[in-house]
């Protein structure tokens, strides 16, 4: 929602639709045969000219009955109120049916399926016979339909079967139907913008897609990471560091984190003009948001290592106590002290062994601490979002259970492991990796099974020697059923973070429950916890955590060791990027003594 008004006089100074409208060529304004021309220019003075004296009318209403946004104004409505149900005396199905058959909501069910196929031609069809039959458009109508005319979709076929590229097609009409959204006085938001940003770079323009963003936080639309793209990958394109610099620091004071492909851009940008600081910036970026980078981001740094610039950067002598405080400071796996040594890099595509130890270059990674007042924070805010989500006083008896019978070695996501390799439950794999934790726990104690409660009251819990199994884990306090209508993720996730134990599940914890717990904590606590379940001719295997963090690390000797991302198996092998100085390690043995 804007916190001010298009027609404000004070935003009409900075206003953004004067840069937005200053840019566009008027034959990019394209009008349809049905609507009157009328010159940019002036509807853009009269629309600005007049102050509104009550903001507040200038307002989105929300229908919660029936989901549509509607716009209220002080002056007589445009709506078709022929097109609008009466819904005064209807029942709540009632209202939702003809909210769905009006002609504005069958318009948005008909936007929606275009949006699906990438259909351009036919959802400015709809728009032109809209605006023809004085359909009115909310909110998210436009939306849609500028989140079409900005996507690249592949060319299809009009009526007359002659072929038109849908992307030019789009950017025409994309700035005449913003024009129209903001004459018909409808708020955007931050999907409108972003959506115009798009379709300003589709036009060569970065800048204004910049400015778009720029003039979002004015309005008091926070921006979100896709909102940045346009111009964050328009200015990477054309080379201009400058401006892509610039977008990423507004990013960050936005509290806009950069995810891979920002970054992945970033870096190509940078390796080509020869920005070695900014290079060294960014890997230590990706190496703390991403850790580990796709094939596209895994080429450039090889090429990076590979190239003359790379091999002219770097000092052959440097402070040692410097670069082992920083590795300390920063826990390990990296010391940030710049480049170190000279010359050619020897950069080889390679695998680390079980130990840790790299087949290239022989040197062993590191396991990098995770700090404890980090797990501490991690497991309050797991409770906090449990109890949201959770019945309060159900996931609190667990927590006050899981204080008196903890802490455990490890805990065991019953569910999964008892349907590890099968459709059916069984208890088998299950009780087999009990046996398995317990001789290895030093303590010899046993893990703790979380199991739902429909896991132990019916089924294969009938069977009695399954019944005896589960009197056992009971009695021995290492089982705890979750009631009826809980998710047991949250239940089995809790325990291990608050117990600092080991967790056993194949469970890759991708979905949104775990997308709510970031991406910075939460990958390297799971990469040090997690043991997988196998199954091969030999039986079930635990796969232990490895002795080392798969994540770009930096070696006190200066060279580099980059992984890439692998599928699910966490038995394929990963491949590893080996860059180091020839001779490096004499030249530093050399200085340090």
């Amino acid at each position: 929602m804007l916190r001010g008004n298009f027609r404000t006089p004070s935003l009409f100074r900075t206003s953004l639709f004067s840069t937005f409208l200053s840019k566009i060529s008027l034959p990019l304004m394209h009008q349809s045969n049905c609507h009157t021309y009328c010159p940019l220019l002036c509807w853009h003075m009269h629309s600005f000219t007049k102050p509104i004296t009550d903001i507040k009318q200038n307002r989105f209403s929300a229908d919660l009955t029936t989901g549509l946004c509607t716009l209220a104004f002080s002056k007589k409505s445009t709506v078709n109120e022929s097109s609008a149900p009466n819904t005064g005396t209807m029942s709540s199905k009632s209202k939702k049916k003809a909210c769905r058959e009006s002609p504005e909501g069958v318009l948005r069910h008909k936007l929606e399926m275009c949006s699906k196929c990438g259909d351009v031609f036919e959802a400015l069809r709809l728009y032109d016979d809209a605006r023809s039959n004085g359909i009115s458009l909310s909110q998210y109508h436009y939306n849609v339909l500028l989140y079409v005319c900005s996507c690249k979709w592949g060319s299809q076929s009009s009526e007359n079967g002659d072929r038109e590229n849908d992307s030019n097609l789009g950017l025409k009409r994309g700035f005449e139907i913003f024009q129209q959204m903001i004459t018909d006085k409808v708020d955007p938001n931050e999907a409108t913008f972003t959506s115009v940003a798009r379709l300003a770079v589709a036009n060569e323009d970065p800048e204004m897609a910049f400015d778009l963003v720029k003039q979002m936080k004015s309005f008091g639309i926070p921006p979100k990471l896709r909102s940045y793209g346009p111009a964050l990958f328009g200015f990477c394109k054309l080379g201009n560091t400058d401006k892509a610099y610039e977008v990423d620091a507004h990013m960050g004071e936005s509290g806009v984190v950069p995810e891979e492909p920002e970054l992945s851009a970033l870096l190509k940008l940078s390796v080509d003009a020869k920005k070695v600081g900014k290079v060294y910036e960014i890997l230590h970026r990706l190496r703390t948001l991403v850790r580990q980078v796709s094939e596209s981001t895994f080429k450039i740094i090889e090429d990076w290592f590979d190239s003359v610039d790379a091999a002219e950067i770097g000092v052959l002598n440097w402070d040692v106590s410097k670069v082992r405080e920083g590795i300390v400071r920063g826990g390990g796996g990296w010391h940030g002290q710049g480049w170190l040594g000279s010359g050619k890099w020897r950069v080889e595509r390679t695998q680390i062994d079980e130990n840790g130890v790299c087949r290239s270059c022989n040197e062993r990674l590191v396991c990098i601490d995770i700090d404890p007042r980090e797990t501490e924070n991690f497991a309050s805010s797991l409770s906090n979002l449990a109890c949201q989500r959770e019945v309060r006083s159900n996931f609190n008896k667990f927590q006050e259970w899981l204080g008196r019978h903890g802490p455990f070695d490890a805990v065991i996501d019953g569910a999964n492991i008892g349907l590890v390799n099968q459709h059916n439950f069984s208890f088998y794999p299950l009780n087999t990796v009990v046996n398995q934790l317990r001789q290895m726990s030093p303590s010899k104690r046993m893990p703790l099974v979380i199991l739902h409660k429909g896991r132990v009251s019916g089924g294969p819990a009938q069977i009695p020697k399954n019944k005896k199994l589960l009197d056992i884990w009971r009695d021995a306090g290492a089982l705890y059923t979750t009631p009826p209508g809980s998710n047991d993720d949250w239940y089995w996730l809790y325990a291990a973070v608050n117990c600092k134990s080991l967790l056993v599940t194949n469970d890759e914890m991708r979905d949104h429950l775990f997308q709510l717990l970031g991406t910075s904590f939460f990958p390297r606590w799971k990469e040090k916890h997690q043991i997988r379940l196998s199954v091969s001719r030999d039986g079930l295997n635990l796969l232990m955590p490895p002795p080392y963090s798969i994540v770009i690390q930096e070696s006190e000797n200066g060279s580099w060791h980059v992984p890439m991302i692998t599928g699910d198996d966490p038995e394929s092998p990963r491949q590893w990027l080996c860059a180091a100085r020839a001779r490096v390690k004499s030249l530093h043995s050399l200085f340090s003594n």
